[in-house]
This record gives structure tokens, sequence and C-alpha cells, in this order.
């Protein structure tokens, strides 16, 4: 291995939702690395303006010191951008397999939602390690946030 070729721990991260709660703008504004089938690109979700497959992306940051014991210089994060509408959990479950963590991405206005629940049904079936993002928070004007929140 090369003195300058870094070592590099994946965490494969699920990010799950109902539909439309802004999982891929998330995704979207967190990633550096995008593959062929991330963000939305196959025709239909365009056209429909929903995420249809899975989208991978990552972004790599530097290992934590409590991790400094570990071979490792970075860690790259791997967002799995899943679909959030009902029809489409059997996609969600099919790459459920490779989720190491799993972020839950709620839309504040709305609250927990059908697909929501489910989200968390597979999240305890396939990690113990969960991050809940209340997204949309500016659409709340900001004298009345901490009261909606």
């Amino acid at each position: 291995m090369s003195s300058t070729q870094k070592r590099i721990l994946n965490v494969n991260v699920g990010i799950l939702g109902h539909v439309d709660s802004g999982k891929t703008s998330l995704v979207r504004a967190l990633s550096t690395q995008f593959s062929t089938a991330s963000l939305d690109k196959h025709p239909q979700s365009i056209e429909r303006g929903i995420t249809l497959d899975l989208g991978f992306s990552s972004f790599l940051t530097n290992l934590p010191e409590n991790l400094d014991h570990m071979p490792y210089d970075q860690v790259q994060f791997t967002l799995v951008d899943c679909p959030g509408h009902a029809t489409l959990m059997k996609t969600v479950l099919g790459g459920a397999h490779i989720i190491d963590m799993m972020v839950l991405v709620i839309d504040v206005n709305k609250g927990m939602q059908t697909q929501t629940a489910e989200c968390l049904v597979v999240g305890e079936i396939t990690t113990h390690d969960l991050l809940v993002v209340l997204n949309k928070i500016d659409m709340i004007p900001e004298k009345m946030r901490f009261e909606r929140i």
C-alpha cells in the first residue's frame, strides 16, 4: 500500500422517511460524490417527482478521535437514498441488508405519517443506530418553531 493511499472505513447510511419529507434534498446537501443512480436521475423519477429506486452518494470525513485505534484514516459515509412511497417499500427492503445505520427524515410540518412508521420498523430490523432528522423547520415562522416542534 502506498504511503499516500488513505485507508477508508465505509459506513452505509439508509436515508428513510415518508414520501416528500425531504430525503433526497438532505442527501444532495450532504454529498460530495454521486453515483450514476443518485438523486432521482431516472426519467420516471423526474416526471413523477419522487424517488423510485435506491440512490447512492457519499462524503468523506476524518476519522473521529474515539476511533483512532482502528486501522483507518477516514470515514466514508455512503448515503442510500430510499424511496418513501408505500408502493416502493419492497425496494427499500431489498436494500436494507446493506444499511449500517439509519437516518429517519420527518417533515416537521406533517409529523409522523404512515411510511414514517413503516421506516421505523425497517430500522428496528436492520440496525441499532438511528438518527432522527426533523426537516423543513425553515417552513415554520421562527417565532412559532419552539411550540410546533
